[in-house]
């Protein structure tokens, strides 16, 4: 069974975890960006952090700034990572846009997690990976990094064993 990240971030973003720049709860603005209903400018102390999804592993902090990552449209996410934190090879059904804040995030291509390869991406540095592209991420340092794309957003792993949510 496929486990993905949109149905776990669709429980956050219509359940009482949603997390907005402002740093207030707000609800989803359905299939519309946030963005197109209501401007909202905010300073990075602004953003409030929650646990990340069960299907990262445990360490990981989300903050939802825009959009209902788990349906279809625009969204933006940024996700907070401890130093060390690995993510284990997996695929995405759409397109993932990446903007590294700070830290340092590697990235790894292909189907085995091997951090002697890889890209390390410094802060300002921006990735993206095409849709069913088997990639891995692991960081060094306190690591933040905003993902934007197309909803619904999803995260299967290659090796189902790898999946924290299954354990």
């Amino acid at each position: 069974m496929k486990r993905t990240l949109a149905l776990i971030l669709g429980m956050l973003v219509s359940g009482s975890i949603v997390f907005a720049a402002t740093g207030k709860s707000t609800s989803a603005h359905g299939t519309t960006s946030h963005a197109a209903v209501h401007p909202m400018v905010a300073s990075g102390d602004e953003v409030t952090w929650g646990d990340a999804p069960s299907v990262l592993p445990a360490g990981a902090k989300l903050a939802v700034l825009d959009g209902n990552p788990s349906g279809p449209g625009a969204y933006t996410v940024r996700l907070k990572m401890p130093d060390g934190y690995q993510i284990k090879p997996h695929t995405h059904p759409t397109a993932e846009h990446v903007t590294v804040l700070g830290g340092t995030f590697h990235v790894g291509m292909g189907r085995t997690f091997d951090t002697s390869g890889g890209s390390a991406v410094a802060p300002g540095g921006f990735g993206t990976m095409p849709a069913h592209t088997a990639h891995f991420a692991w960081t060094s340092g306190e690591t933040i990094v905003q993902i934007h794309g197309m909803g619904p957003f999803a995260l299967t792993y290659v090796n189902p064993s790898d999946d924290p949510s299954r354990k």
